[in-house]
């Protein structure tokens, strides 16, 4: 899984890319601090693996793995030049979804680059920022495919598309609020990897006094909540500078900090926790002696297609899964106490694989 993290200047981009990622991104009080984009990868948190590893004596644990790319602050006109201009929005083309990160929290020692905090504004703006790229895109497909109408009169139908795409973006409408009429115009649309495609998480970046309540009593937030739930889009509270403190603890004493702060889970928690339910993911399990993995899938994926996950081989020559729910594992303490007890079932082509399943695939090429 691929996110980009985008955002305006000193809203907390890259705090919080480097208490994600641990990587040490440049992050100072001033705008374009970030001039190459940063690309960190990090592990998915999961409890499983560890109970997993300790069932089958595992030599080593492999989590699923989340790669982060943080571009430059944007600001309004950067698709037309401002700032450092859009060239760094190429960089985020491949991501999966965008993490969004808005300033919620008040502090006159951080200059913010409008002066005061709206995030519905600065959302509009990168939103903007966002069209306007897409437009550019759009507009160098439609002059290659009128190229093509000398000899295929077919593509019209695709410049067609193109231009009703370009209308409605100039309107302001995202393409991930766009209908489309057939799966073969939603290939197409897909294939120019639009920003405004993608799917979005806001990351409400708030003081540490916010997060106790979740961001209840932040009227900044509540904004933020209600035009994700108007798009569609998924949110999380976040306090990048006390992320940043928890990167550089051991899993203990980051348990004890988030006790002593009253919380349950880390704003790492909380985005993977978003970025799955967006994108529609799920993790299934192997474990053995030597290693136990968590491999993601999109949801509703079929057992031939998840064995493809781990290699082609598995999927081409696939037989059958051999398959246990961790709690059934973890409840019997092994894996030959659940096959006494008929909880490892065999499942064929169509078993559609589910969160949580711990799989051994049988397979012959």
């Amino acid at each position: 899984m691929k996110l980009g993290i985008v955002g305006l200047p000193n809203v907390g981009k890259s705090t919080l890319f480097n208490s994600l990622t641990k990587a040490g991104a440049e992050s100072a009080n001033y705008p374009f601090c970030t001039i190459d984009p940063n690309i960190g990868i990090v592990t998915v948190p999961d409890k499983r693996l560890a109970v997993l590893s300790e069932i089958y004596s595992s030599k080593r644990i492999l989590p699923a793995a989340i790669e982060f790319v943080d571009i430059a602050g944007l600001v309004k006109g950067a698709s037309k030049g401002e700032g450092l201009g859009n060239k760094f929005l190429a960089n985020i083309r491949e991501v999966d979804a965008i993490v969004h990160v808005v300033r919620c929290f008040e502090d006159p020692n951080v200059v913010h680059v409008d002066g005061e905090i709206v995030p519905l504004r600065d959302i509009e703006t990168i939103n903007f920022e966002l069209i306007f790229s897409d437009i550019e895109i759009i507009e160098r497909r439609i002059a290659r495919t009128t190229k093509l109408l000398k000899s295929d009169k077919t593509a019209q139908k695709e410049i067609d598309l193109l231009n009703s795409l370009k209308k409605q973006l100039e309107e302001g409408i995202s393409a991930r609020n766009i209908d489309f009429d057939s799966e073969e115009d939603l290939a197409i649309v897909q294939e120019l990897n639009l920003l405004t495609y993608k799917p979005v998480i806001y990351a409400a970046n708030v003081a540490e006094d916010d997060l106790s309540d979740d961001g209840a009593s932040n009227d900044n937030v509540s904004a933020v909540r209600d035009l994700a739930e108007k798009e569609g889009s998924e949110v999380f509270v976040v306090c990048a500078k006390i992320e940043e403190e928890i990167a550089e603890l051991d899993d203990d004493e980051k348990t004890m900090f988030l006790e002593d702060l009253g919380l349950s889970e880390s704003g790492l928690d909380k985005l993977v926790r978003a970025s799955y339910h967006i994108l529609g993911l799920i993790s299934y399990l192997t474990a053995g002696e030597q290693e136990t993995r968590a491999w993601t899938i999109v949801n509703g994926t079929k057992a031939p297609g998840a064995a493809g996950k781990i290699h082609t081989d598995f999927e081409k020559g696939f037989i059958r899964a051999e398959v246990v729910s961790y709690d059934d594992l973890v409840s019997c303490g092994s894996i030959a106490l659940a096959k006494e007890k008929g909880l490892v079932r065999l499942e064929g082509k169509e078993y559609i694989v589910k969160d949580g399943d711990v799989i051994l695939f049988r397979f012959n090429v």
